[in-house]
């Protein structure tokens, strides 16, 4: 489907929580945040029933992201109700990957088709610091339990200040050629203060070429990551909130005060 700027809209990337079990420097508050209520929160079937009808009207690719979705109860059963879908061609997940050993073998069989992992530094203290309390061994572990299960491409995620060529970057780059990993480097994001950048090893950041909606765990359709327009699929039903973000979906983010990359997945 086209959007207003004549963009190609197939990939939709579906935040299924705001809660996650890191407090990572960039992304989460120190002090933590509000939870959304249990009654907030999509169902699967909801989740299921939006994408059936994006999926109808052109999406091809679905992403499921969070918060960390790992951490909602029984998500193996979201991906297996998805990949049942007939239109998804591309199958994936954005996860911080420390509880992923334990499940990456369950969700091949269900239907996931490949995973990114995000992982900022290999120096285990450094890690730990940045993620208030995060244990680097147990993403590695879930990395290596992505590749035993065919989760491929494993795509690594590591979040820069400024450069690739910092040391951090510099050491996760040599990691994924040595592992056989992508790796895509994503400058800090500011939401609120409208800070972006191009990412680099991929496709996020080219406002010109941008193919996203996406979904929040409230139910709530957005065309931009930078950008407060949303439109509720409780209020207003799928398709129409579908049609609406797409005809609204600016040519060019400027800022988001209503969300934080918890609850928005990035």
């Amino acid at each position: 489907m086209l959007d207003r700027f004549n963009r190609n809209i197939n990939y939709l990337r579906i935040s299924v929580t705001d809660r996650c079990n890191l407090r990572c420097t960039y992304c989460m508050p120190g002090e933590g945040i509000k939870l959304l209520s249990h009654s907030d929160i999509l169902t699967y079937d909801e989740i299921t029933a939006f994408t059936r009808d994006a999926v109808a009207m052109g999406i091809t690719k679905v992403r499921l992201t969070g918060g960390e979705p790992l951490a909602r109860r029984g998500i193996t059963t979201l991906v297996r109700m998805l990949a049942g879908l007939e239109g998804i061609t591309d199958l994936s997940m954005t996860t911080n990957g420390t509880m992923l050993a334990g499940a990456a073998q369950e969700l091949a069989d269900a239907g996931l088709m490949r995973v990114n992992i995000s992982l900022d530094t290999l120096d285990p203290v450094k890690y730990s610091s940045m993620t208030r309390g995060g244990n680097m061994a147990d993403v590695l572990e879930g990395i290596r339990a992505a590749q035993r299960a065919g989760l491929r491409p494993v795509k690594i995620n590591c979040v820069i200040k400024s450069t690739p060529d910092e040391n951090d970057a510099r050491m996760v780059a040599e990691f994924c050629m040595r592992e056989g990993l992508e790796v895509r480097f994503i400058r800090e994001m500011d939401l609120a203060g409208g800070t972006f950048s191009v990412v680099h090893g991929g496709t996020g950041g080219h406002c010109a070429r941008c193919n996203r909606l996406r979904l929040t765990p409230d139910g709530m359709v957005r065309p931009c990551l930078f950008s407060n327009i949303a439109y509720s699929i409780r209020e207003l039903g799928t398709r129409e909130a579908l049609r609406m973000a797409l005809e609204n979906k600016p040519e060019k983010g400027t800022t988001n005060s209503t969300n934080g990359f918890y609850n928005i997945g990035g």
